[in-house]
């Protein structure tokens, strides 16, 4: 009678232990399965602000000033008497600043047709790992050029709101390994001055940019702009054929400054000239180099910097 009473104990204390060790087992596999399905942000899809010439998703912190420098100089085919275009050159200057971790605005200056611009861009949404599967950001401009750059048809009535056009973009992109990065830029731009009598006001176009990181500081990128409307519209004002905007680069990133190269069939980098106002072509020859140099300020310090 002893000995079953001992044999009952001893099977009553393994398959405790057994259940014991098996919800150990378990939580650590449910603990496991909690972090691998953890939503967290994905960043960096792109270094800069900018893919090349135009917007990525990424925005400025809270706080944080982005003083920008940009240079395009004229066309490579242009030869040695022209020092094969880096004899003329066109720059923007421009100030960005994080107002919120979700809101940048900015103020830009193009020495190109005196043009002045401002914008906002809003961050709507945020890839996540195991969660939401794209950045999606809004960009929004108001660009204003000055009269005397304008080639006004003669008998045209003169309004002030024939220098504005109006930039909306929907930037959708997506971080698809640590490498490669792609976004998706639906673009209208509305032009105040157009020949309504046979072109639309607005130009609708489909933009297309990515990265392809090659080092933790340097990366290859590109941007092409499709224009789906307006596709055979002169320059605003003349009889000068436009092309649908191309842009190769390299981003190199030093501490606080991302220095970004590329050569690209547009002259400027302003939204308004880039998706229905490029000028010249690659099969042509008309391909700028140009350069855009970024430096960074914290302007307001994170709370948890403060002190």
């Amino acid at each position: 009678m002893r000995k079953i009473l001992l044999l009952s104990a001893l099977l009553c204390g393994s398959t405790l232990s057994f259940a014991q060790s098996t919800d150990s087992l378990m939580d650590e596999l449910n603990d496991d399965t909690t972090q691998k399905n953890k939503k967290e942000d994905v960043n960096f899809t792109f270094k800069a602000t900018r893919i090349c010439n135009t917007s990525s998703v990424e925005n400025l912190g809270a706080g944080v000033l982005d003083f920008r420098i940009c240079h395009r100089f004229g066309k490579l085919n242009q030869g040695a008497e022209n020092f094969f275009g880096l004899d003329n050159a066109t720059t923007k200057l421009a100030l960005d600043y994080g107002i919120t971790k979700w809101l940048m605005v900015g103020v830009e200056h193009s020495t190109l047709n005196k043009e002045n611009d401002v914008f906002a861009k809003v961050k709507l949404l945020k890839q996540q790992k195991h969660g939401m599967p794209v950045t999606l950001s809004y960009y929004g401009s108001v660009s204003a050029v000055r009269k005397s750059t304008l080639p006004i048809p003669t008998g045209t009535e003169w309004h002030f709101s024939n220098q504005l056009a109006y930039i909306n973009q929907v930037l959708i992109a997506r971080k698809i390994t640590d490498a490669f990065s792609l976004q998706l830029t639906p673009t209208l731009v509305h032009y105040n001055l157009v020949d309504s009598s046979k072109y639309s006001n607005n130009t609708v176009a489909l933009g297309i940019g990515g990265r392809i990181k090659l080092s933790r500081r340097v990366a290859i990128t590109g941007e092409y702009y499709l224009r789906l409307t307006n596709q055979d519209m002169p320059i605003i004002g003349s009889t000068a054929k436009t092309y649908n905007s191309a842009t190769i680069g390299v981003d190199i990133e030093t501490g606080g400054h991302v220095f970004q190269l590329m050569f690209s069939n547009s002259f400027t980098n302003t939204e308004r000239v880039i998706v229905g106002q490029t000028g010249d072509s690659w099969s042509d020859g008309g391909i700028h180099f140009g350069f855009n140099i970024s430096r960074v300020f914290t302007v307001v310090k994170p709370k948890e910097f403060r002190n």
